[in-house]
């Protein structure tokens, strides 16, 4: 039986069993949090911190979330909306203004957020290295015409999000994304998440394992420009890079210390929150394929909201039960367009806890 460490409520043994089964199976090192309300009910981990399992995931071990980065993202734009300094119905060329250009006069900020701005890559080839610059990035999608017209497809900003939201949250506040995150989000909830990794943390970092197989659908679609391969987030490059939609570093506890934020009235008031649920696109992602609701910045499921990370990482709130679940691994799988099954089987063990709960 793996070796599992943390403390859980015994109403939530069912996410126990989830987390040891797939530490048995598929998962090399992994954390699993579930709170409900403010009280952390599951906080657990196992495995290793690294592919030849020679280093034990401790309690602080942090490893990139990939694409669940953009859930913390979402929510920092949220919070700004809800101190009222930020207008998710605004023209983003109210607060970066050199963004009008090109036909985006009528980018809405929600637009960006809902995947349906219109700017879902970018239209000129370009080299990975590239992603660490973060003023050429943001000029060329401000250069750049929309491909669609905004506010009426929904197509999957991958990693365009994160520069597009960031540079949104730099003009308005007049912090880098990194560091307005870290002051007024991570930091306030104590939550052990960062955006740029600091090299005092580099020794407890996960390296990521990058998936054995790559399902058919994804390489038919390994157009990603520019390009980004998942050794990538091993680099010292990456660690220190603003990516605000893929270059997140935390665990499962800090995730959800983040995410519950949308339940528990810490940082939002209850209406700030709420926003999250106002759907922006229903229908399907011409990117990924798929039938999807895009709230504000997530994925919607009735009253509550998600997203995952490339290769496995999950995160869900639930606005009615409260309930916050997050899963971070550091071995990638890619098993077909909706990922594999092992944060939905913590995500399904969760909502049993939560029966036994009731």
């Amino acid at each position: 039986m793996a070796d599992i460490q943390g403390s859980w409520d015994g109403r939530f043994d069912a996410v126990w069993l989830a987390l040891a089964a797939s530490l048995e199976g598929k998962d090399v090192g992994a954390s699993v949090a579930v709170s409900v309300g403010d009280e952390l009910v599951v906080d657990l981990w196992g495995g290793y911190a690294d592919a030849q399992r020679t280093r034990a995931w401790e309690r602080d071990t942090i490893t990139c979330v990939w694409s669940t980065t953009k859930t913390m993202t979402a929510l920092t734009a949220l919070v700004l909306a809800d101190r009222g300094v930020l207008d998710l119905d605004a023209p983003v060329a109210q607060y970066w203004p050199e963004f009008g250009a090109a036909g985006k006069e009528s980018v809405l900020v929600r637009h960006v957020l809902g995947h349906t701005s219109g700017l879902p890559t970018w239209q000129q080839p370009l080299r990975t290295e590239q992603l660490f610059d973060w003023p050429t990035m943001t000029r060329l999608l401000a250069e750049q015409a929309p491909a669609t017209k905004p506010g009426t497809v929904g197509a999957y900003h991958s990693i365009t999000q994160g520069y597009l939201l960031g540079e949104i949250v730099r003009r308005v506040t007049g912090r880098e994304f990194g560091t307005f995150f870290a002051e007024e989000v991570a930091g306030p909830l104590g939550a052990d998440f960062q955006m740029r990794v600091r090299p005092d943390d580099d020794h407890r970092v996960a390296e990521i394992i990058p998936p054995p197989t790559r399902a058919a659908e994804f390489l038919a679609a390994g157009d990603a420009n520019p390009p980004i391969p998942a050794e990538l987030a091993n680099t010292e490059a990456w660690r220190r890079a603003d990516i605000p939609s893929a270059g997140g570093f935390g665990n499962a506890r800090s995730v959800v210390a983040v995410q519950s934020a949308l339940v528990s009235s810490r940082l939002l008031s209850k209406a700030g929150a709420e926003r999250v649920l106002e759907q922006q696109f229903a229908g399907v992602d011409e990117v990924l394929g798929r039938q999807l609701r895009y709230g504000m910045g997530y994925s919607l499921q009735g009253r509550s909201c998600s997203w995952g990370g490339w290769g496995g990482s999950l995160v869900l709130v639930d606005l009615d039960t409260k309930l916050t679940v997050a899963y971070v691994m550091n071995q990638m799988l890619e098993e077909g367009p909706i990922g594999d099954e092992r944060g939905l089987e913590i995500l399904m063990a969760a909502y049993d806890g939560l029966m036994n709960a009731a």
